[in-house]
């Protein structure tokens, strides 16, 4: 009976830690809108030449910034996706087992 109330308890902490993350993504997401689109806009009132790419830098930075966080928040991962995952760990119980049938 204890255990079970332990398992449920640990789903509840683990589903209000997603609930966090998934928060903060949203918030980072906000603040990264509201500070860009004022960058930007106080760049295209004050110059006349917008299409530049030094005025884009914050934009493109803190968007790869904010794709990891999205990565991490979602559980999507560009690079190392879980086919690239499930082909690392087959990988490495496949050598093991070589390593493992010398001493057969």
């Amino acid at each position: 009976m204890e255990v079970t109330m332990d398992l449920e308890q640990n789903k509840l902490e683990r589903a209000k830690k997603q609930v966090e993350e998934i928060k903060g993504f949203y918030v980072h997401l906000s603040i990264y809108i509201i500070i860009n689109a004022f960058v930007l806009v106080n760049i295209y009132l004050h110059t006349d030449h917008f299409w530049q790419w030094p005025h884009f830098i914050t934009l493109f930075g803190w968007g790869i910034g904010l794709l990891f966080h999205a990565s991490k928040t979602f559980g999507f991962n560009l690079l190392f996706g879980k086919k690239w995952e499930e082909r690392q760990i087959q990988k490495y119980i496949d050598e093991d087992k070589k390593r493992m049938d010398k001493f057969k």
